[in-house]
């Protein structure tokens, strides 16, 4: 049965709506505001505090711990240095993608890997013959994100870290509400934002604290739903939804590689060998038969479906995430499905993201999209383009 977060007994007094998800055995907030767009505002403009808890989360330390984890990851995990956060999937044997997360390298011979799925059995899978140990920190390290371009000034108030000096995917420790962390700059909303790692006995004192510190600065809890429109701006794929891990796929079409969804660049056919490697230069060679590519939806042909049945266009609030049928452009072939797709506010426009042939993934390529007006489904024009919709300088500066 599902259970609060330990920091449930804040969000809970906080959730105006009593709107709640489950994640990973946990409830989180969907939205606490009736005016949910509040809070995805505050992502974009101030500051939004997102609880992501349920996020599993591995330490792996030992003399052979780098050397594990490079094993298991698709990037080099030599050229991390400590105080620095990878982002990398990990591959089955076929070079299909198991899951994605984060690595945190917080000394010579100690990681934290973060992943939105289970990875427990596959750690233990690949690590004969090493000297490692493990703990599972999913229930004992909670986790805030805190996001938005006033998510620093509010992070200086509140803590003594060296902010200006900290680099965007690096890490360091310091001391919130009087409870040691760590706070990475890292999050899933493609703005400036930090992710701070607390002891689940502190998770009361550091919420309390960003509250506090945030309260001249506009900061606002923010739910999954804010979240979920700001990840599919920043076009960052997610497992079960854009992909499903190769281990949990019931057919091989159901199986995605990282160079068709996206993650080529995390991809270092060069470092020594891991698990799936040798698929991965095969493909490489050949070439992926999907890519990920971004649409943009032809809004004046949206429009004309609303107005033959006498309505004002409605664009969704909060993003989808089931998956619908892409064809080519004289409708009479599918070639891929979009998964994700959102009204961004940002962009000023209706945009989604999916898998297609190679084929039609080139930049500006007329597709057919469907979607449903008024209980009917229709096939409107999109535009292939560029991927992410919004990427400020600010989140990386």
């Amino acid at each position: 049965m599902p259970t609060g977060t330990p920091f449930h007994s804040r969000t809970s007094a906080l959730c105006e709506t009593q709107y709640w998800g489950q994640w990973a055995g946990y409830f989180v907030a969907a939205s606490y505001q009736h005016a949910q767009e509040c809070e995805y505002f505050a992502i974009r403009n101030t500051a939004g505090l997102i609880d992501v808890t349920p996020l599993f989360k591995y330490r792996i330390r030992g003399r052979d711990a780098e050397r594990f984890v490079n094993r298991l990851i698709t990037r080099d995990i030599t050229k991390c240095k400590v105080g620095q956060v990878f982002y990398t999937p990990w591959c089955d044997g076929d070079g299909k993608v198991i899951d994605d997360g984060t690595v945190l390298r917080l000394g010579e011979d100690d990681f934290r890997i973060v992943t939105g799925d289970p990875t427990w059995w596959w750690l233990h899978e690949n690590v004969v013959g090493m000297n490692v140990k493990f703990e599972d920190e999913s229930d004992s390290v909670a986790a805030a994100a805190l996001q938005g371009p006033l998510s620093r000034d509010i992070l200086k108030q509140v803590c003594d870290a060296d902010l200006d000096s900290l680099k965007y995917f690096h890490v360091t420790r310091t001391a919130i509400g009087g409870v040691d962390v760590e706070l990475s700059r890292t999050g899933y909303t493609g703005d400036l934002g930090y992710e701070v790692w607390v002891p689940a006995e502190g998770a009361e004192r550091v919420w309390d604290a960003l509250m506090d510190g945030g309260k001249n600065y506009g900061i606002v809890p923010a739910g999954q739903d804010a979240m979920l429109i700001a990840r599919v701006e920043a076009g960052l794929v997610i497992i079960d939804l854009d992909f499903i891990g190769a281990l949990k796929a019931m057919i091989a079409s159901q199986k995605h590689s990282p160079f068709e969804i996206g993650l080529d660049w995390t991809v270092n056919l060069k470092k020594e060998m891991f698990v799936g490697r040798r698929a991965l230069a095969e493909e490489k060679r050949r070439g992926s038969p999907r890519k990920l590519a971004g649409f943009q939806v032809d809004w004046g042909e949206y429009e004309n479906y609303y107005d033959a049945v006498g309505l004002s266009a409605e664009v969704p609030d909060t993003a989808w995430t089931d998956s619908t049928p892409v064809y080519t452009r004289d409708e009479e072939t599918q070639i891929g499905k979009a998964t994700s797709g959102t009204w961004s506010p940002m962009a000023s426009q209706y945009v989604a993201f999916g898998t297609v042939e190679a084929a039609y993934a080139q930049l500006g390529t007329k597709l057919k999209m469907e979607l449903t007006f008024e209980h009917v489904p229709r096939l409107v024009t999109v535009k292939v383009v560029k991927l992410p919709f919004f990427d400020p300088p600010r989140k990386k500066a």
